[in-house]
């Protein structure tokens, strides 16, 4: 996703081969070279990254020392937020893990729900979460939740850990303010509010059927256990009681609060605005919560300074490769939005005459399946498509914006960021990742697209 504020660099006008064919077939067989360096050669994911954006930017005719900045700028991008999110979640997660705290919230959902509901908890929990913050934040805050329901139950991690995932991705994709439905209701002419309360009536349904019935046929299929690394944190927790559940709830719901109570300040001009969008900034809101996690998970307990401060090493070892992934599938995507395809593959679809709702779905699909980012696949599907159809006759713009939003929101696969998150996260090989996450976010897409078209069949 292009940083917040940085210019996005595009050399396609210059650099584009004479056919717009080879262009949309080089960056083809560049996925095609990746998937094959990492599943046939087992290549680290990191370096094939790496090859296959070198070797597309040549491919497709781009400068020697344009395609290195492309990739240099691509990599800074993607880390330039996801980096502080991750490291100051896994620090969380981990005095979580030292106090006791995580398992005894599980214990606590398992017996409010019990083992075949607890699913349904992760689901619900991770919907409220998911509305005011993004899909990283909300991922590393309950991710120790759903290791901690793994362990509790034997089942396979994808059990509890896609219905989480899931509700997490789709509401960053369809409701505002997250950016993407945000930015693309402006553009379409769609109504902020409306957009809001029918993404989020399309977010439930969509969770129910990728989470909790792909995601459990799934977890019954493939067996994902604990990562390792995890696994190997909590011999180290501390002896005394655990915390007690309402305060890990409060810790964990901190950052949330926080970064809800920014949104609604930065819509309204309300006394301390400023504060309040400054301690709601996902940094802010993350540093507070993990200074609050040391104190009440591990000082309080009496965790020594320097013990506290070796934890939160052994919090972020495990992250060096997960991070270095995320940062070469940024400049993978980079290298895919300055070659151009993006709008090429957009603007072929835009001249089709298919029907509105099923180009602009099409159109952000595209985009989504050749630069990786759900946010710049929504966005720039909106801007292709808001001349075409903005006051359609029989169209509503939400309906419109929903349907790009579904298109631009499935097919995460190896140059999204999101998808190399849970990959390292849960600890999965790249195959069981694409029969997981990737199929659960085309299923999700799919069944959007047709409650979309359907209400509008009925409407009409």
């Amino acid at each position: 996703m292009p940083g917040k504020g940085a210019p996005v660099r595009r050399y396609n006008s210059r650099f584009m081969p004479a056919h717009s064919a080879s262009l949309i077939l080089v960056t083809v067989l560049s996925i095609g070279l990746l998937l094959a360096l990492i599943l046939l050669l087992k290549l680290h994911a990191f370096l094939a990254l790496l090859i296959s954006s070198m070797a597309l930017g040549v491919a497709a005719g781009m400068p020697p020392d344009k395609l290195l900045k492309s990739i240099q700028f691509g990599f800074g991008d993607a880390l330039g937020f996801v980096a502080v999110v991750v490291g100051l979640g896994a620090m969380i997660g981990r005095y979580l893990e030292y106090s006791g705290g995580g398992r005894a919230l599980a214990d606590w959902l398992l017996e409010k729900f019990g083992k075949e509901q607890a699913a349904w908890a992760m689901l619900v929990a991770a919907l409220l979460v998911g509305l005011p913050i993004f899909f990283e934040v909300g991922f590393v805050i309950m991710a120790p939740l759903v290791f901690n329901l793994t362990r509790e139950t034997k089942r396979s991690l994808l059990f509890y850990g896609l219905p989480m995932a899931g509700a997490l991705t789709i509401t960053h994709s369809l409701v505002p303010p997250h950016p993407a439905p945000a930015a693309a209701a402006q553009m379409l002419g769609a109504d902020l509010g409306r957009t809001i309360l029918y993404g989020i009536a399309l977010s439930i349904p969509l969770a129910v059927v990728s989470g909790i019935v792909y995601g459990g046929w799934i977890a019954k299929r493939m067996y994902v256990p604990v990562p390792a690394a995890i696994e190997a944190a909590e011999a180290s927790q501390s002896e005394g009681k655990p915390p007690a559940v309402g305060m890990v709830v409060l810790l964990l719901l901190l950052p949330v609060i926080l970064i809800f109570s920014a949104t609604i300040a930065s819509l309204h001009q309300v006394p301390f605005r400023g504060v309040a969008v400054f301690l709601g900034h996902p940094f802010t809101a993350l540093t507070i919560a993990t200074l609050l996690a040391l104190y009440y998970f591990g000082i309080r307990r009496g965790l020594t300074r320097d013990r506290a401060a070796r934890l939160a090493t052994e919090s972020l070892a495990p992250m060096g490769s997960l991070l270095v992934i995320m940062g070469a599938g940024g400049a993978f995507k980079q290298v895919i939005v300055d070659s151009g395809v993006g709008a090429v593959a957009g603007k072929l679809l835009a001249t089709s005459s298919i029907s509105p709702l099923l180009v602009v779905f099409l159109i952000a699909m595209a985009m989504r399946i050749a630069q990786g980012s759900a946010t710049v696949a929504i966005i720039t599907a909106a801007g292709i498509v808001a001349p075409i159809v903005k006051g359609l006759p029989g169209y509503s713009p939400d309906a419109i914006m929903l349907a790009l939003a579904c298109g631009g929101s499935g097919f995460s696969h190896v140059n999204d960021s999101g998808f190399w998150l849970v990959n390292q996260y849960f600890g999965m090989t790249v195959p069981q990742t694409l029969r997981s996450w990737t199929v659960m976010k085309v299923l999700a897409s799919f069944v959007g697209l047709g409650i979309v078209l359907a209400v509008q069949a009925w409407i009409r």
